[in-house]
């Protein structure tokens, strides 16, 4: 049967035969990502679930990218949380300060995040990876947490919509003002 990116994706990491969309498949991860603000949920989370290491200290990134640098005192123990847990665990990929940056520039830029990847990350915005080939998406704190212990996932086969685009490109016309056009066409719940 033949199988859309992200199917081909999903299917390498999992030893799951991947049949239709809708199905749950487990999948090994390639990277794990949190922030400053959802980092500190998933830690409470990891340690509430009895978990006592991340499965890969090099396959974990914490960024410190909204609180940078830190506004109160509030914001400055967000970070404090996520740079004591990121040294108990011996995290490699802990960036903050000057060593930081957007987390979904950073992590491509420092080569965490590549085609073929599966990613999951506690932000809105993680499915960006999917620009680069990766599969990629955002999940809640408990689900990230259980990521970092276990290096492994639920995950549902997406569906995907096939678009056709016929003509030829005028001179200033670049792909950003087709996807504007895709958005505005199919709207922004995705095309329900």
């Amino acid at each position: 049967m033949p199988q859309t990116l992200a199917q081909k994706i999903l299917q390498a990491h999992t030893d799951d035969v991947i049949e239709r969309d809708g199905q749950i498949v487990q999948c090994r991860l390639s990277l794990v990502l949190a922030n400053d603000i959802t980092g500190p949920l998933a830690i409470k989370s990891f340690k509430g679930m009895g978990a006592s290491h991340v499965f890969d200290k090099d396959r974990i990134a914490l960024v410190m990218d909204h609180f940078t640098p830190q506004k109160d005192i509030a914001s400055a123990n967000q970070v404090m949380i996520s740079r004591q847990f990121a040294r108990e665990q011996g995290i490699t990929h802990y960036y903050e300060g000057g060593d930081c940056g957007v987390e979904h520039t950073l992590l491509p830029e420092r080569g965490l995040v590549g085609p073929g990847d599966v990613v999951i990350g506690a932000d809105s915005h993680t499915c960006t990876y999917g620009g680069i080939g990766a599969f990629a998406t955002g999940m809640g704190s408990t689900d990230i947490a259980a990521g970092m212990a276990l290096g492994e996932t639920w995950i549902k086969v997406p569906p995907t919509i096939r678009v056709n685009i016929n003509g030829r490109m005028s001179r200033w016309l670049r792909g950003k003002d087709l996807m504007l056009l895709l958005i505005k066409t199919i709207g922004v719940d995705g095309a329900l």
